[in-house]
């Protein structure tokens, strides 16, 4: 071969060497970034091609699909009671992408995840159409109904959680007020409409907040169950009939500033039971003060504080600060200064007194299954922590009964259940200048059971603030979801 055609031949291989490279950089190297592009529409268009799987609540689906009538998408998601469900399922949607379980999810609810893919193939093979798996939930329908329907009762924002103690298991995630993601879930100007409706600029009451997770709030009272905890944990007070040293009036250490209890209540030297029993500030600023700021971190923690959760939904880490000094720690140990909580995480504190001692890491979803019905993947309830030990546990929950049986608590009794609870009433605002927030966590137990714990807060903006209490507008709600699983276990 001469030189000149020696040069062409080399350099014709180099050009086929380089089209073989850049070739195998696209397929390999970059095939997940290129499908994954939101402005590759060739994707999106083979995404909404079929019905997508769908979500289980109770062996039923809570989505489903319909055919689009025009546009390149075939396929858009439907839901059932959309606005009940959203704080679960999220949403998908062929204008804004997806969120929670349908973003979480989507490889097996599209059919796209890896371990379909033998299952793909097949059908490709045989000409079948591809089809979506499901997503399986821990939620109990009645739960989220009796949930869900007591805040839009009330008509005020606020959220519920609700836990089965002995798992983990979530049973119910309301928020309210919602919206139906079954509204945005095409490309339509109707579509665009209501998703401008969910912008909170547009919106102030910000239907779209998932107020059960990503909502952080001063949990008032309520945190009084950690504090009782830390004190028995620590060794401060052994019982819950042996008389504290609570001074009355007290005065938060390095201030002037005596700390108030709520009306005219038997809070001087109480029992840490009869401090629960009225919510006694005084009682539980001091233990808080007593035990210093390390110790009721340390225990803050063993119930969650701190951290996020993934259930695999995201819900925010509460706060429980550091470094602070024996009045902010006084406080912070009522449930106020720096303190803040999701209702998730309160619930999480019940469930562990509940569970006698023994935190479940809280999760949604069961089970992930093919398009056959066989099970993907199988969630296994995990100890996450012990915030207590079971006999002081036990001395918590005679405590937190107390609360219910003759304390600020008796709106939560159930006939022929054992019901532990506790109030809070949370300030907020500059100088305290908004209402209150109204909480109650809870936890019914049948027998030796306890099939549920449950956390409610309400934010009623609208409520005589004098009227606003956790007894009478979150305890009712409370009620209601441990009425509706206990009856669902008969």
């Amino acid at each position: 071969m001469n030189k000149p055609l020696r040069r062409i031949a080399i350099f014709c291989g180099l050009l086929v060497l380089a089209l073989l490279i850049r070739d195998n950089w696209l397929q390999y190297v970059k095939a997940d970034s290129l499908r994954e592009d939101p402005d590759n529409r060739r994707v999106l268009i083979a995404r909404y091609a079929t019905p997508r799987g769908d979500i289980i609540v109770d062996g039923k689906s809570i989505t489903g699909h319909a055919e689009t009538t025009s546009g390149d998408f075939k396929y858009k998601r439907t839901y059932k009671d959309g606005a009940m469900w959203a704080p679960v399922t999220g949403f998908v949607s062929q204008s804004y992408g997806a969120t929670q379980l349908e973003s979480i999810e989507d490889g097996i609810l599209t059919g796209n995840d890896d371990r379909l893919f033998f299952r793909n193939t097949l059908d490709m093979l045989t000409g079948k159409p591809k089809e979506g798996g499901n997503v399986v939930t821990t939620l109990s329908a009645a739960a989220q109904k009796a949930a869900y329907d007591g805040l839009k009762k009330r008509g005020a924002k606020g959220a519920v959680a609700a836990i089965e103690p002995s798992t983990g298991k979530i049973l119910a995630l309301a928020s309210y007020p919602s919206y139906d993601p079954s509204t945005i879930a095409g490309g339509s100007d109707s579509d665009a409409e209501a998703w401008k409706k969910l912008d909170k600029k547009n919106n102030p009451d910000d239907p779209s907040l998932n107020r059960a997770l990503r909502e952080v709030y001063p949990p008032g009272s309520t945190f009084k169950v950690v504090t009782a905890a830390a004190a028995l944990e620590n060794g401060l007070y052994k019982t819950a009939d042996e008389k504290t040293d609570s001074p009355l009036p007290w005065t938060m250490p390095g201030t002037t500033t005596q700390l108030k209890n709520e009306g005219s209540i038997p809070c001087k030297n109480a029992t840490l039971r009869v401090a629960l029993q009225y919510s006694c500030n005084t009682v539980f600023g001091k233990v808080g003060s007593d035990l210093g700021n390390d110790k009721m971190l340390e225990e803050a923690k063993k119930f969650g504080f701190t951290e996020e959760q993934f259930t695999p939904v995201r819900s925010s880490a509460p706060v429980f600060s550091d470094g602070m000094n024996p009045s902010q720690t006084a406080l912070s140990s009522i449930g106020q200064y720096n303190t803040a909580a999701t209702p998730l995480q309160m619930a999480m504190v019940a469930s562990a007194v509940a569970n006698n001692g023994t935190l479940m890491k809280p999760y949604m979803v069961d089970s992930l299954q093919a398009p056959n019905l066989d099970t993907l993947e199988k969630t296994e309830p995990e100890k996450m922590s012990e915030p207590l030990s079971a006999e002081n546990a036990q001395i918590l929950q005679s405590m937190m009964e107390t609360v219910v049986q003759k304390g600020t608590g008796t709106t939560a009794q159930i006939d022929g259940v054992t019901v532990g609870g506790k109030t809070g009433t949370a300030q907020h605002g500059e100088n305290n200048s908004k209402n209150p927030y109204a909480w109650f966590i809870s936890y019914a137990k049948v027998g030796d059971s306890a099939p549920v714990a449950v956390a409610v807060v309400v934010q009623d903006d609208n409520a005589v603030r004098e009227n606003i209490s956790g007894s009478g507008l979150a305890a009712p709600i409370a009620k209601s979801v441990m009425e509706a699983v206990v009856d669902s276990k008969k």
